[in-house]
């Protein structure tokens, strides 16, 4: 008993931060169980379901200082979905792991966590915006105003919203790329957030 049990996931996510290896310790316990059964409903192999996990923990506790989660369970199974989309695309099994039913629960789980959580990296990058590009920004995003009527409503040229907005997300393909595989998410799935496709590095 290391005292950490009775800690929720923010707290230890905070120590982590902090480069606190029991913390570390507690997360990998805590979480290790779901994660392999998760991994394993997908890619019904041992090893490689172990070699998947252990990459994320490994890169987890690399950039534990750049980390922003506020739901850990959602974070960690989004990072091992997305690793083992590698490992599926690079095996010689893709087909007939794509060919297998998949448990339905296992899957929407999954995503819904993974939006949840990358919504919530997205509305703390635009905290870090100035204010005029914040505002630019979640008009487009989230009130879905158009550049011609962004420019109307702020007094600004139309050409001026465009230029806020590539450089806006200019910045948020940077800022998801430190992130590593969240990077993978917009690559995967980048009409859902009107951003191009990343550069994503090979190092998930």
């Amino acid at each position: 008993m290391t005292g950490y049990e009775s800690y929720n996931d923010q707290e230890l996510t905070e120590l982590l931060r902090l480069g606190d290896r029991t913390a570390f310790g507690e997360i990998y316990a805590r979480h290790i169980a779901y994660l392999y059964r998760f991994a394993f409903h997908i890619i019904r192999d041992e090893e490689e379901c172990t070699d998947a996990i252990q990459d994320v923990f490994t890169w987890f506790w690399e950039n534990r200082e750049k980390l922003h989660i506020t739901n850990l369970k959602a974070y960690l199974t989004a990072a091992v979905k997305y690793k083992l989309t590698r490992v599926i695309v690079a095996s010689k099994r893709k087909e007939a792991i794509f060919c297998r039913e998949i448990p339905v629960e296992v899957m929407s789980q999954s995503d819904d966590l993974a939006v949840k959580e990358l919504r919530t990296v997205i509305n703390d990058f635009v905290q870090t915006l100035p204010p005029r590009a914040k505002e630019i920004y979640l008009l487009s995003r989230e009130q879905f105003f158009s550049n011609k009527e962004i420019a109307a409503r702020l007094g600004i040229s139309e050409k001026t919203v465009e230029n806020q907005m590539t450089i806006t997300l200019r910045k948020l393909r940077v800022y998801l790329g430190k992130l590593s595989f969240w990077s993978i998410f917009y690559k995967i799935f980048p009409a859902a957030w009107g951003i191009a496709p990343l550069n994503v590095p090979n190092n998930v």
